[in-house]
């Protein structure tokens, strides 16, 4: 009796990329829409920004940078964001790690809380901020104490840089924390419980266990909860005051200079913060890269 002859098909490799079955006229019609679409809303105004900061000269320019409002609105962003991402990174850590590797009651609610930001208008978080720690607010008419405290010690959370602090750390709570939920609840209690079987206490696991399984997803999250604290207009609009050389961020001052028609000076804040948004992008396309290498070489091919 003849064998059949039966051809094998080796499965295809892990991460391999199949092309799509589409038309070469959907796939460079589908390109092309993609790449009018970043031309005109991406790059475009990019390139606008960084032209019209430079239209009275580099003189001007490092002038309007230099200028004392505007170094003191540099100032205030980037201490707002060493302030509040420190913070978000130490809370986002505690909370993915609780939710992914244990259960205990109000699990559903902690996670609804972290959300909380999304789904709350940035200037009404602002407004809330005013009316609970405002010089009038709920905890001045609670713990009049408190106030009498504050106003001897010429202390101001609304309407100074605590306030902004507080509002740029609202706004960005749930970016470390959602990103490491996800990650930490897809690798598992496996390798934790290993550990703890082994012997290592608790702070052993989490820095020899659990930080090398998540330091590319921290610092992801760090990296996009930096780019929203400098970014961020809404509740630090509400909670600052508009007080020119003391409470104005970057994008507040880009808005007085813009107010007071001095468009040349605000394209030219408006370049530092669009070159930090860039800096923030080649640094997110760095751990992507980094993330993409290391899953490549973890699967076997």
């Amino acid at each position: 009796m003849t064998p059949v002859a039966t051809t094998f098909h080796a499965p295809p490799r892990v991460g391999h990329r199949r092309s799509t079955s589409e038309p070469p006229a959907v796939r460079r019609l589908l390109i092309g829409t993609a790449l009018v679409f970043m031309a005109l809303f991406l790059v475009l105004p990019l390139v606008f920004v960084f032209t019209q900061a430079f239209a009275k000269g580099i003189g001007f320019y490092f002038k309007t940078l230099g200028d004392p409002n505007a170094w003191s609105a540099i100032k205030l962003t980037f201490t707002a964001a060493g302030i509040a991402v420190p913070l978000n990174c130490v809370f986002g850590v505690a909370a993915a790690w609780a939710i992914a590797k244990f259960d205990f009651p109000g699990k559903n609610i902690l996670l609804t809380l972290i959300d909380l930001p999304f789904s709350i208008s940035p200037v009404i978080a602002g407004l809330i901020y005013v009316l609970v720690f405002g010089a009038n607010g709920w905890l001045g008419v609670k713990f009049p104490q408190f106030a009498d405290w504050l106003v001897d010690h010429h202390l101001k959370i609304i309407y100074a840089a605590p306030g902004i602090i507080l509002a740029t750390l609202f706004v960005t709570v749930p970016f470390i924390a959602r990103e490491l939920i996800p990650l930490m609840q897809a690798q598992g209690r496996s390798e934790e419980e290993a550990a703890r079987v082994l012997g290592a206490s608790g702070w052993q696991t989490f820095w020899r266990v659990t930080v090398p399984n998540i330091k590319w997803g921290l610092i992801y999250g760090v990296i996009l909860c930096n780019a929203r604290a400098m970014g961020e207009f809404g509740a630090v609009s509400v909670v600052s005051g508009h007080i020119r050389g003391q409470t104005d961020t970057i994008p507040l001052h880009i808005e007085a200079l813009y107010d007071d028609y001095n468009f040349t000076g605000a394209f030219a804040v408006a370049s530092l913060l669009a070159l930090l948004a860039l800096v923030t992008l080649g640094l997110k396309s760095w751990v992507e890269y980094k993330n993409a290498r290391l899953y490549e070489t973890e699967i076997p091919q």
